[in-house]
Order: C-alpha cells, then structure tokens, then sequence
C-alpha cells in the first residue's frame, strides 16, 4: 500500500517563513544603503558643479577689476603738473555690507579719468547667496539658492612688484630716491558651500584669478 503524503510541520513553516524574511530585510537594507550612497554621489556632484560655475563667473569678472585705459599719468611724472592715482580700485571691502564678506572693485568703460556709476562692481554674501552688483543695475544672484547654501566667501589679494626705474627715459637725480614699480595683482578665491538637498554635504573650493593689468607705483623722475 501507497504511504499517505507528508507536508510541513507547523514549525517548519515558521522557520522558513523567519528565514525568508531575514533575507528579504538584509536585501532591503542593502538596496537602501546603496540609494543613500548614489543619491549622496549625486549631491556631492551637483554641489561641486554649481561651487566651480559660481567661482568662474567670479573669476571671470575680477579679471577686469582695477583695469585703467590710460595710466601714463600715473606712470609718467612729466605728463601732468602731478602725478594722480588709479581711480579704479582692485578690490576694497564693502562699507554697506550687511551680511557675510563684500567686496567692491572697479574697472574703466569710457577713459575720463573719473569712475563713474556703471564703472562700479560687487561681490557680497547674503543670505545663503552669492550676488555680484552690475554698476548702477543693482544685484544679480550668481550662485542657485535652490541647488546651494554658500556658507563663505573670500578673497585674498596676492601681490608682486617689478621695478621699472631702468625704464624711465630720466635718470634718478643724484642723492634722491627714486621709486617707480609695477605690481601685478591676482587675488585668490575660496568659496564654502552646503547642499540644499542634503545639508550635510558641503564642499570647499578655492582657486585663483591674475588680474590683467598691473598697477603702476610711483612716478618716473621729471
């Protein structure tokens, strides 16, 4: 005679049944880990990408900051009953800042020796932004509120002098001091920023810009 079929004990259903959702849960666990990690890869990547457009556009501007048309006036004693300064500034700090670091700068449009309102920049944080002043046009946000939180902003100036006094076409009198030099300016940029989607991701870039025209010190003898 045929021996009647045996099935699962009670108890080895629910063994099987633990088993089964053990494995389950380990799998969800590391399909979760995985997400977190892509998702935090994509967040670091998308913070990076808007820190370096940001400071590009940065860059690019300042490169032009303190540019001055005409400085033989400057540079050339004899040219004018006195020697004036360069009425475009490099960089100086924002008096009406108030928020985070601002810096002002200038660069010459039309040459009347004289700045004029469009001739005016900016560079200031506030509020979780980069803005930049467009002259006499206001502020325009450089850097996305919605993507990043910039946490800080500077700008450090690095200078080097060359002296130019074996090029004056006068030779320093006899017993006088003579100082005339040309100083090439860059400034270095460093720029902190956190996620908005993630805010404990944050980044840290920094990078530098030469400004293409050297400042000229002193004055040729007359």
């Amino acid at each position: 005679m045929d021996r009647p079929a045996r099935g699962l004990s009670l108890m080895e259903l629910l063994v099987g049944l633990a088993v089964g959702m053990l494995v389950v849960a380990a799998a969800i666990t590391l399909l979760s880990a995985q997400t977190r990690e892509q998702r935090s890869a994509g967040t670091e990547l998308r913070l990076m990408q808007e820190l370096r457009a940001t400071a590009d556009l940065v860059a690019r501007d300042l490169r032009r900051a303190g540019h001055w048309g005409d400085p033989a006036p400057a540079l050339w004693a004899w040219s004018a009953s006195a020697p004036m300064g360069n009425p475009y500034a490099a960089l100086a700090p924002l008096a009406a800042a108030s928020a985070g670091a601002s810096y002002a700068y200038s660069r010459d449009a039309v040459e009347n020796h004289r700045l004029d309102a469009n001739e005016q920049f900016g560079l200031r944080l506030r509020n979780g932004v980069l803005e930049l002043q467009l002259g006499s046009a206001g502020w325009q946000a450089l850097s996305d509120p919605a993507s990043i939180t910039v946490t800080s902003f500077e700008l450090r100036p690095r200078l080097q002098e060359v002296s130019l006094l074996g090029h004056c076409p006068n030779p320093c009198p006899p017993g006088a001091t003579c100082d005339v030099r040309l100083q090439s300016r860059s400034l270095a940029i460093r720029l902190s920023a956190r996620a908005v989607a993630d805010p404990s991701v944050q980044r840290q870039l920094e990078t530098e810009v030469r400004l293409r025209n050297p400042a000229p010190i002193g004055a040729c003898p007359a």
